[in-house]
């Protein structure tokens, strides 16, 4: 049966109703991207409370299989969850619209943040950025104890994270995190297949088969072209892309795990100082929106061309594409691949392996970068309960962590 003119025209009307537009998109995630406070879980309880129960653009069993989804991949969960809403809502410039509304008022933020913290030079600016690597000390020990508690629960799991952090601490070679993660997979897949529920739920989306592969395929050529690119050009701007993009294809398990990633990428070649890695590392805690637009900072900050504000610009795009593309290969593939014993086995390693990543990185660098004595540990010990115990907003440890800093700092 063939359509009429008029009829191709009606239903392309009845689409537009009833998916809405990019523009649309964009504004309601700009929104959410000045006020989505507290890290990825907090971003997922918005998403919910605003396209679940408002607007009911999703509905919540396919919400809670597309946040599974997000959780399984490598990448920024919140801001592939936020993509695949747009997605769904208003096709490819939907979803670039989400990711743009949601990330864009953090970046730039940050990017502020870099050009004034040049200007903190005295002795009060540096009590402040000492506070604000405080409060890094205290958040990411935070979300090393809450990922602990979910994802390492048994003996199986809190073993092989222990064994991750070991070799990450006593391993001088550039590799070791990777490697780290690569044998918490192996492990997984031969300790972890135990008392696995079937999942359920089904995800709708507008990506087809094809798209899925070719997704698949740019993800795997970057990640393994961008070092060899990089090594026959000698360019800095290939080498900055390169490790942007390197750390966002490493990511599982929460925005936190890139600040190891990051700091071997960026601090280990003498790009910039631990210092100024730690203190945009707690600004980027004071801000709403996604925790990867700390690449916003760094490309900004570096020393190798381009920094600035191309820099943010070079950062932002390729830690944030690795994360995209692999969204996109696995949306068709996901309802099949996620009910294979043996791929929840390897992620429950792998996701172990990422908790003893992150606790290693709790004492190197954090801990012996930014806690020089008993007042230090007191700030950060102060920080910690208040965010465990009281569930305070990380604004509030944040203005503690900053205030409490210059009084150290400056009180004899």
């Amino acid at each position: 049966m063939r359509l009429t003119t008029q009829e191709t025209t009606a239903a392309s009307s009845s689409a537009a109703t009833r998916f809405g537009s990019a523009l649309e998109v964009l504004c309601i995630f700009a929104r959410l991207g000045v006020c989505c406070f507290g890290g990825p879980i907090a971003h997922i309880g918005y998403f919910r409370d605003e396209f679940v129960v408002r607007r009911k653009w999703i509905d919540e069993p396919a919400y809670a299989d597309l946040v599974g989804l997000c959780q399984f991949l490598p990448g920024p969960a919140s801001s592939q969850v936020g993509f695949s809403i747009g997605l769904m809502r208003a096709g490819y410039l939907g979803g670039l619209a989400a990711w743009t509304g949601f990330t864009l008022p953090s970046a730039i933020l940050l990017v502020l943040f870099a050009y004034g913290a040049a200007t903190l030079q005295g002795a009060v600016g540096q009590a402040l950025l000492h506070g604000l690597k405080l409060t890094a000390v205290a958040i990411l020990a935070q979300a090393v104890w809450g990922m602990a508690r979910s994802l390492c629960p048994d003996r199986q799991r809190a073993s092989i994270a222990v064994v991750a952090a070991l070799v990450v601490l006593f391993s001088t070679c550039s590799i070791a995190q990777m490697a780290a993660i690569a044998l918490g997979g192996v492990a997984g897949l031969w300790l972890c297949r135990g008392d696995m529920a079937m999942p359920s739920g089904r995800i709708s989306m507008p990506v087809s088969r094809g798209a899925g592969l070719v997704a698949l395929a740019a993800f795997v050529v970057l990640l393994a072209g961008l070092p060899v690119l990089r090594g026959l050009t000698g360019s800095s701007a290939v080498a900055l892309l390169e490790a942007f993009y390197r750390s966002g294809a490493l990511v599982f398990g929460g925005g936190h795990v890139v600040l190891p990633l990051l700091r071997e990428a960026f601090v280990a070649p003498g790009w910039l100082s631990d210092d100024a890695f730690l203190a945009g590392y707690g600004a980027a805690q004071a801000v709403p929106g996604p925790l990867f637009t700390f690449a916003a900072y760094l490309g900004t900050v570096v020393t190798p061309e381009p920094h600035g504000v191309a820099g943010a610009v070079l950062g932002l795009f390729g830690i944030f594409l690795p994360g995209i593309l692999i969204l996109l290969g696995g949306l068709p593939f996901w309802d099949s691949f996620r009910r294979r014993p043996g791929a929840q086995a390897v992620m429950r390693g792998v996701n172990a392996a990422v908790v003893g990543l992150l606790g290693a990185a709790v004492y190197n660098p954090v801990w012996t970068t930014s806690v020089r004595g008993p007042r230090d540990f007191a700030i950060v010990l102060v920080g910690f309960v208040l965010l465990t115990a009281w569930r305070a907003p990380p604004l509030v440890v944040i203005a503690f962590s900053a205030v409490a800093g210059i009084a150290s700092t400056l009180l004899p």
